[in-house]
């Protein structure tokens, strides 16, 4: 009898704290886009193609990660089409809140605290700025007692997570659906209108500024003369507010401007549903290309000996009702404090 072949993945980690972190980042959906490569987990959330964000669970966040990922079919025998070949991948989708929900099963006595808090205060279920958690709550200290077990069988079975903490095992199977595949929203990065690395926690202040307003749209405009960068909330039902950013060399650390200006106007609730990653986040990575779509990159430290980082990354679309300052202006160098962060 033959034996049965191995699973396509196969995953440990001891603390799915910020597996679950990096999720919820980009919780503004219900379904996920799951892609199985060799190298990690990568996810993705789309809002009726105008907004997306994408996470990567790395391999290096495991402890044992190994993979059986069928080959693809076999080309027309051209070497030339093998080697532009994207690398296998399975892909399919997940419902979001249940892989949430799951991920912190052991903490759902925290999240009932939270709640019962938030009851209490509604002020503290709506500030932007509430990001500051319970020291001693599970998702803070992870599983330090227990592992975290990932597995997928075949194509169309069921997601497998297993939680072990002491006595205590827990096996959910996640329901797999036929992935939409949808496309990237396009960005160009051949054609920066501007780009701007800043701390996170900036931008977080800054949106949390305008957000008791409740305004409809947020324009960004990035400037070669102060202010470098502002953002103004408009279409409020208390008016309309700015916040500048114009001590560029003390709060920006890369500054650069194609033509004089750059302005795109964005839908403010898409831009506060990434507070999530403003608030684990370090740095942002802004960038606006010559059709106005706006890359928000994040930058989320992984603690620990020998810690590395994470990305999160955004994409957002523009309203068509407002138009690029077209002056015939040269481009302009980067500063002397500019940091360069992968695209």
């Amino acid at each position: 009898m033959d034996a049965p072949d191995p699973p396509i993945l196969r995953a440990v980690t001891s603390s799915t704290r910020l597996l679950y972190q990096l999720l919820k980042a980009i919780n503004f959906t219900n379904k996920v886009h799951v892609e199985i490569t060799e190298k990690g987990i990568r996810f993705s959330t789309d809002h009726a193609r105008v907004m997306q964000g994408v996470t990567h669970w790395d391999k290096s966040l495991f402890t044992s990660y190994t993979t059986n990922i069928p080959a693809p079919e076999e080309s027309n025998g051209n070497p030339d089409d093998e080697d532009d070949a994207p690398p296998p991948s399975v892909i399919f989708q997940l419902s979001l809140p249940a892989l949430l929900e799951t991920l912190q099963i052991f903490g759902a006595a925290d999240a009932a605290a939270r709640q019962a808090r938030s009851d209490i205060d509604p002020y503290r279920s709506t500030n932007l700025r509430n990001y500051r958690s319970d020291a001693f709550s599970n998702q803070i200290l992870g599983m330090s007692n227990g592992t975290c077990s990932l597995s997928y069988n075949a194509e169309g079975d069921p997601f497998s997570i297993i939680l072990e903490e002491g006595s205590v095992k827990t096996t959910c199977n996640l329901t797999t659906y036929v992935p939409e595949i949808p496309e990237d929203i396009p960005f160009d990065i051949e054609d920066l209108g501007f780009k701007i690395i800043t701390q996170a926690k900036w931008l977080l202040d800054a949106l949390a500024e305008l957000a008791p307003a409740s305004p409809e749209k947020l324009i960004i405009t990035a400037s070669k003369a102060a202010p470098y960068l502002k953002l103004t909330s408009v279409g409020g039902a208390l008016g309309s507010g700015g916040i500048d950013f114009s001590q560029g060399k003390d709060l920006l650390e890369t500054f650069s401007v194609r033509k004089k200006k750059w302005s795109q106007a964005f839908k403010f609730d898409m831009l506060k549903a990434a507070n999530e990653a403003m608030r684990i986040a370090t740095k942002v990575s802004l960038r606006g290309d010559g059709q106005g779509v706006l890359s928000m990159q994040f930058l989320v430290e992984v603690g620990g000996e020998g810690g590395g980082v994470c990305f999160l990354d955004f994409r957002f679309v523009p309203y068509a009702d407002r138009e690029e300052d077209d002056d015939d202006e040269t481009e302009c160098e980067e500063g002397e404090y500019g940091m360069e962060v992968d695209g």
